[in-house]
C-alpha cells in the first residue's frame, strides 16, 4: 500500500507469438475466464531473467508442442484497463517467429486453457478475437509486415 491506501500494482509482461505458415497465422480458442471463447495467439508471461526469445519459445512449446526460430518483435502493446473488478495493465511484446520444421503440427497441451489450435488465412480470421487482438487487426497492423514498433 501506498500513502493513499491504495493498492500499489505494477504492469504484467507479456509475450504473444505470430507463427506464420504461408498467409495463415496460428490461433486457439481460448477457455480461461479472460477472453473466454475468443480467438487468441500463443503466449504468456515473461518470467524473472528470461529473454523475450526464451519466453516464446517456452509458451509456444508448453501450449502446442511446436518448435519455433528466428524470434523477432514486430510491436509493443500497452493495454491499461483501469474500470472493473479487476483493473490491469499488460505490456505485451508481440513476436513473429517460424516453425523449425515446417511440417510440425499443433497439439492441444494445456486443454484447460484452449480448446485447440487451428492456421487462419490472415485475411479470414475467425471470430470472436480475443480483445487486444482485435483492436491490432482493427488498427491496420500485419503481422506479414515489417516490424511497427
Amino acid at each position: 500500500m501506498n500513502g493513499g491506501g491504495a493498492v500499489e500494482r505494477s504492469p504484467t509482461v507479456a509475450v504473444a507469438v505470430f507463427i506464420l505458415k504461408g498467409s495463415a497465422v496460428l490461433l486457439g480458442r481460448r477457455l480461461s475466464p479472460i477472453g473466454k471463447d475468443t480467438f487468441a495467439l500463443p503466449g504468456g508471461r515473461l518470467e524473472f531473467g528470461e529473454s523475450l526469445e526464451e519466453c516464446a519459445k517456452r509458451e509456444v512449446k508448453e501450449e502446442t508442442g511446436l518448435e519455433v526460430k528466428n524470434i523477432e518483435v514486430v510491436k509493443v502493446v500497452n493495454d491499461v484497463v483501469r474500470d472493473g473488478p479487476n483493473p490491469s495493465h499488460f505490456v505485451t511484446i508481440l513476436v513473429r517467429a517460424e516453425l523449425v520444421e515446417s511440417d510440425q503440427v499443433p497439439a492441444t497441451l494445456e486443454p484447460d486453457k484452449c480448446e485447440g489450435w487451428d492456421w487462419f488465412p490472415w485475411d479470414q480470421l475467425p471470430q470472436p478475437l480475443f480483445r487486444p487482438l482485435e483492436s491490432l487487426v482493427h488498427s491496420g497492423f500485419s503481422p506479414f509486415s515489417s516490424p511497427s514498433l
